[in-house]
């Protein structure tokens, strides 16, 4: 049995876990660098090498058990499809009561996950963190592309989007006024932090594209842009967004491995497994 950073089955079984993590294989959409239908793959391989004791909260999470789910793999197939196989995969494990949680993949998966989250849950909020808006209603004469990821849910639900620091001009108008945090403004204070929060609902589902962090941590990714987000003014953002909010899931997309440079491979290893701590284990301590 294949598990998440080779855990015990005694933490794996789908019985057992409070948590499910679907891989999601596919980059059919991305324009610029192809490759992070092999993003699963690395982040599977990096969780091998992870300590599974998480220092700030005192807690070894993974004894919650963490499912890991077969791959939705099928590289041909239209994002429409797949956005369909993806959502009918997170509605069955939902309807099971997991927390389900997703790892890309390019950022096209997120329309599926999103429309499975939304029938579940009421009163839903989403938290996008993301270097781009990811607004278009059409790229590429595709609706479902990875530069549309948020349109559909920005018609739904309040869109809470952190690290924004590169857009199209036709995308302002889809914003939600007050709902968008560029990365300009972030960098100047942390008052932003409880701006955003404020803006969330009870329930939230978070998209994190690894491009919000700055290439300097976070090198290997679809469409890097300079001046992201570092690891712990991150982490404090979550920790408070934990503890104020009901987070109902979330997914990380757009790793795209570089056998030069693992460091991405484990940093998005390393915040799966912290939100998941926060998730589960969060208590006061002093680190972020």
């Amino acid at each position: 049995m294949k598990t998440f950073a080779e855990i015990s089955e005694k933490y794996a079984t789908l019985e057992k876990s409070k948590i499910v993590l679907i891989p999601v294989p596919y980059d059919n959409t991305q324009t610029w660098k192809k490759g992070s239908k092999k993003g699963p793959k690395a982040f599977l391989s990096a969780s091998k090498h992870m300590e599974l004791y998480d220092i700030e909260t005192d807690s070894e999470v993974y004894k919650r058990g963490i499912y890991l789910s077969s791959p939705i793999v099928n590289s041909s197939i239209s994002s429409k499809k797949m956005i369909q196989k993806v959502y009918n995969e997170t509605k069955k494990y939902l309807f099971k009561k997991k927390f389900v949680t997703l790892i890309g993949g390019d950022h096209s998966i997120s329309i599926g996950s999103i429309r499975a989250f939304g029938e579940k849950y009421p009163n839903l909020s989403i938290l996008h963190m993301d270097a781009h808006a990811d607004l278009r209603p059409v790229y590429k004469k595709n609706p479902y592309s990875h530069a549309c990821s948020m349109h559909e849910a920005s018609k739904k639900y309040p869109l809470i989007q952190i690290g924004i620091r590169s857009m199209d001009l036709l995308e302002k108008k889809y914003f939600q006024k007050g709902n968008v945090f560029y990365m300009q403004e972030i960098q100047k204070n942390d008052f932003w932090m409880q701006k955003a929060i404020h803006k969330l609902s009870k329930n939230v589902f978070i998209s994190i594209d690894i491009d919000v962090f700055d290439p300097s941590i976070a090198p290997s990714t679809g469409t890097p842009e300079p001046g992201g987000l570092l690891w712990y003014s991150t982490l404090k953002f979550f920790k408070k967004v934990f503890k104020k909010k009901k987070i109902i899931g979330f997914d990380i997309v757009e790793l795209l491995p570089n056998k030069k440079e693992s460091s991405t491979d484990f940093l998005a290893v390393k915040l799966f497994y912290k939100l998941l701590s926060y998730k589960y284990e969060l208590i006061t301590t002093s680190f972020v």
